[in-house]
C-alpha cells in the first residue's frame, strides 16, 4: 500500500513489529457511534486481542465496554500505542501529550491523516510513527 504523498513513516516490517509489541492502544477520537470508522476499527482491534482505551472528551459513558478517558493524561496505566482519529492539526498537541506521558512507543495516525511536523517530533522522542494507514487494514493484511 503506497502513500499518495511523502510522510515520516514506518515500513511494513516495522508495522508488523509494532503490532507484535503492542498490548494497549489508546484510541483518540473513538466515537460511541457504531457506524463511525473509529468505532469499527477499535472493535476489530479489541476482537484481535488488544486492550482498547477510548479517549473521547464528549461522553462519560463506556465505549465498546471500556471506560472512556477525556485525555491521554487521565489514563492511569501504561499505553503502548496511540491510534489517532483526529484532524492533522490535532497531531501537534497529541505528540506533545505522548512525549509528556513518556510511555507511548507507537504514534499511529489513521488513513488520510498526515502531519509530518508532529510525526518528526514523536520520532525524535523515540516513538515509531505510522501515518496515513489504517490499523485494522494493516493488521488484517499482516496477520490474516
Amino acid at each position: 500500500m503506497e502513500c499518495e504523498f511523502p510522510t515520516v513513516n514506518a515500513n511494513r516490517d516495522e508495522i508488523k513489529e509494532i503490532f507484535e509489541a503492542t498490548k494497549t492502544i489508546a484510541v483518540l477520537g473513538l466515537s460511541p457511534d457504531e457506524s463511525k470508522d473509529s468505532n469499527k476499527v477499535a472493535r476489530y482491534l479489541k476482537q484481535a486481542g488488544f486492550k482498547i482505551v477510548p479517549v473521547y472528551p464528549k461522553t462519560d459513558t463506556d465505549i465498546l465496554g471500556e471506560k472512556v478517558y477525556k485525555s491521554l493524561a487521565e489514563i492511569p496505566f501504561e499505553i503502548d500505542m496511540v491510534d489517532i482519529f483526529r484532524k492533522p492539526a490535532a497531531l501537534d498537541p497529541i505528540a506533545d501529550a505522548c512525549i509528556e506521558r513518556g510511555d507511548i512507543k507507537f504514534f499511529w495516525a489513521q488513513k488520510g491523516i498526515v502531519n509530518n511536523e508532529a510525526a518528526e517530533k514523536a520520532e525524535k522522542a523515540g516513538m515509531k510513527v505510522v501515518q496515513n494507514y489504517c490499523t485494522m487494514v494493516e493488521h488484517r493484511a499482516i496477520f490474516s
